[in-house]
């Protein structure tokens, strides 16, 4: 059951909101479920049913794949207020993908069921174009991804990754290890390692257990732009 606070926040989040009329409206807030994922929790793997749409209160997830030998590559990162669509793809038509989502901390979501958000996306114009976008961007994240994957150095994903992991946290001490970095970068944790201690030699980071800080944000950051 959704309490005044959900209410709201859906409200003023969902961008299509004010174009839906009364009927619909009460019918999303009635089927609308609160979620909590707890850090590393998967929320959704390729064995899933088609949930539904996930709109992110609080916390940071992250969408991935997985290679046949076990590799894993970051395809996006969410956020509070980011909506998760890829958890509905069984309603984009044509396109069959397997997909990973997980919780990266602690994570309050509302889950709008797949028939909910469909029929919305029938009778809705305004929904059918915010679907459109979302799907858009979404995109537009994994393509840059595999870009980066196949035509930019390693020493400059790194470096880039890094100063986001930063920017995240508002910190830069990163409590990481360099097997997850790994996870994310789609790579072998040995390739990681390697690489960090290059940049610790070149004075860029320094290496602890489980922690990496970083100690010449300006290098590191004209590095990753380069």
């Amino acid at each position: 059951m959704l309490e005044k606070d959900d209410i709201a926040y859906i409200r003023n989040t969902l961008q299509f909101w004010k174009d839906l009329n009364d009927a619909q409206q009460k019918t999303l807030l009635q089927m609308t479920v609160k979620k909590q994922f707890k850090s590393g929790e998967p929320i959704h793997t390729d064995s899933d049913n088609c949930s539904g749409i996930f709109l992110l209160k609080s916390g940071q997830v992250r969408g991935y794949i997985v290679s046949e030998n076990g590799k894993e590559i970051t395809l996006y990162r969410l956020f509070d207020r980011d909506v998760c669509i890829f958890t509905a793809s069984c309603m984009m038509r044509n396109i069959s993908f397997e997909i990973f989502i997980e919780a990266e901390k602690d994570t309050q979501a509302y889950l709008i069921p797949t028939p909910v958000y469909r029929k919305l996306t029938q009778e809705s114009l305004a929904v059918q174009s915010y679907t459109n976008d979302l799907m858009a961007s979404r995109f537009s994240e994994v393509m840059w991804i595999m870009e980066q994957a196949l035509f930019v150095s390693f020493d400059k994903r790194l470096a880039n990754f890094l100063m986001e992991q930063s920017n995240i946290n508002e910190t830069d001490l990163l409590e990481i290890t360099h097997e997850k970095i790994a996870n994310h970068l789609g790579t072998a944790r040995e390739v990681v390692t390697r690489m960090l201690k290059y940049f610790q030699s070149e004075g860029m980071v320094e290496l602890n257990r489980g922690a990496i800080a970083i100690i010449d944000k300006k290098k590191l950051d004209t590095l990753s732009a380069q």
